[in-house]
């Protein structure tokens, strides 16, 4: 058997999220299995490094999968390219250790939130940002943001409120920038429960309206209690840009132009473009 490791984006707006479901075949893991499929002409069962809501869009998820019969990365990429949907692509494909897993390996991932932060009408982005006209105040949205940066407890963030296991994670940075009408959220982290970026998001914003003051954070965060947050923004402003593997993870990544993230080994791995680079190995 030999393992690979795929690198995809895709647009969410139309999937009803990333996981197989058995009464639809709208999803991107049954869009891509059966692709597979057709190319190997058997049964491939794929792992992402998550599971993507519906409406949510990747720039860099990371996918793992086994063929009995390995066939060449560079074929096999653009045989995917092919069959696959215009509104995904494969970025990416290499062969993999054995044991390596998109998600269980995983040691970090970054999530960015877009908001079109202008009362005119976002005509050509209303897929991928979330309309918000009043006026953001970015200094107060990052000085709330470095109170939630660090390793806490948020349950308050997590959008199952009977999640048994632990909701303690790690957020290494979160970053509040402007460029144009656009504000973007960037959120890097060991890992993030369900909707818990979307949330953060939503908590953010408020804070930018004013809604709430910076310092406020603390006790969100103390209560432990869904309702002590805001509401999650809408899936379409949310892009995962990477998932990384090793030891360090940088500040940011930007995924306007290419994607930028961890890779296995010393191998070249299979670029669907010239844009898109490969980082150098961690130490």
């Amino acid at each position: 058997m030999q393992n690979y490791k795929m690198t995809l984006a895709y647009d969410g707006s139309r999937y009803q999220g990333w996981q197989g479901q058995g009464n639809t075949s709208n999803t991107i893991q049954a869009k891509v299995e059966t692709a597979l499929s057709r190319l190997t002409g058997s049964a491939v069962t794929i792992h992402a490094s998550g599971r993507t809501d519906a409406g949510v869009h990747a720039g860099g998820q990371v996918v793992s999968f086994q063929l009995e019969q390995p066939l060449p990365c560079d074929k096999l990429l653009v045989d995917l390219n092919r069959w696959l949907p215009e509104d995904m692509g494969v970025m990416a494909l290499e062969f993999a250790p054995p044991r390596f897993h998109a998600r269980l390996s995983a040691t970090g991932k970054q999530y960015v939130y877009r908001i079109w932060n202008s009362p005119l009408p976002d005509v050509f982005g209303r897929k991928y940002r979330y309309a918000l006209p009043q006026t953001l105040d970015l200094e107060a949205m990052r000085q709330a943001a470095r109170i939630l940066e660090g390793t806490h407890d948020f349950r308050s963030f997590c959008g199952l409120t009977r999640f048994k296991k632990s909701t303690e994670r790690t957020v290494y940075s979160i970053s509040v920038t402007r460029e144009g009408e656009v504000v973007s959220l960037r959120f890097c982290g060991n890992g993030f429960l369900n909707r818990m970026v979307r949330i953060l998001a939503g908590t953010l914003a408020e804070v930018g309206l004013g809604v709430r003051q910076p310092e406020e954070m603390a006790g969100v965060l103390e209560a432990k209690d869904r309702s002590a947050a805001a509401g999650a923004l809408p899936p379409r402003g949310l892009t995962l840009a990477a998932v990384f593997y090793g030891e360090n993870l940088p500040e940011s990544v930007d995924t306007e132009q290419e994607i930028d993230h961890r890779t296995l080994d010393s191998g070249k791995a299979h670029r669907f473009d010239g844009k898109v680079k490969k980082c150098p190995l961690s130490d």
